[in-house]
């Protein structure tokens, strides 16, 4: 399987210009940039990476660089219509401590689906991480965080891609996103009274194809660097 790293981003992200680098993605920590933390657990689990970001020198090295496109769906799709297979595995670039046992064991549990989106339970992360700020949604099962990994279908990606662009471009007209979405899945979420297969159902019905949540028990699957915050955590644990 190939697996999409997605590495871009702004030198004018506030991250970015604190050390001098193209993206967050490659704030030194430990001697390395972040994104080869990444890097290594995908390739000790014997995927084919294709990274979408700065090209520079990287350690294990990608299989193939894609330039960044200025935005994440672009850069995503760019990945995408890079790849070979038809079934991928897609991460985010700044993921400290993923392991490859967590990303053997999610190739290993994703059910056969369109989209496989990681979810991690909210003890999960305080357990592991004590102090390490998330933001979490409520549903009947529990209280969950999203995961920095997904396992998608090439063509349902595609299909769902009109859908994909028609939401960001709705991001900063709440109502017109929330029609979107559906008014009763949004007031359920809203409330806590959402569920799991309830929610699965609705987005499988959006993107037109299975989708799944995959509750996953390794906390550093959600745990990504993405603010001022979330560096100072990372230097306080480092």
């Amino acid at each position: 399987m190939e697996a999409i790293v997605l590495a871009g981003g702004s030198a004018q992200d506030p991250l970015a210009q604190k050390y001098g680098v193209a993206s967050k993605a490659w704030i030194p920590y430990r001697g390395r940039p972040l994104v080869e933390y990444t890097l290594e657990a995908l390739d000790q689990a014997g995927l084919a990476i294709i990274l979408v970001g700065p090209q520079a020198p990287l350690r294990p090295l990608p299989k193939v660089f894609l330039p960044d496109q200025s935005s994440l769906l672009a850069n995503l799709e760019a990945g995408v219509q890079a790849a070979k297979g038809e079934r991928l595995l897609v991460a985010t670039g700044d993921m400290p401590f993923l392991s490859v046992e967590a990303v053997r064991w999610v190739l290993q549990q994703a059910p056969e689906a369109g989209f496989v989106y990681t979810i991690i339970p909210r003890s999960t992360i305080e357990q592991r991480f004590p102090g390490m700020r998330r933001t979490y949604a409520r549903v009947r099962e529990g209280s969950f965080t999203g995961g920095n990994i997904a396992i998608l279908d090439k063509q349902v990606f595609l299909t769902a891609l009109p859908l994909l662009r028609r939401a960001i471009a709705l991001r900063k007209r709440p109502l017109a996103l929330a029609s979107l979405i559906g008014w009763g899945t949004l007031f359920r979420v809203l409330t806590g009274r959402a569920d799991i297969p309830g929610l699965e159902a609705r987005v499988s019905q959006m993107i037109g194809g299975p989708a799944r949540a995959l509750i996953t028990p390794f906390a550093e699957v959600g745990v990504d660097i993405d603010k001022e915050e979330d560096l100072r955590w990372l230097e306080a644990v480092n």
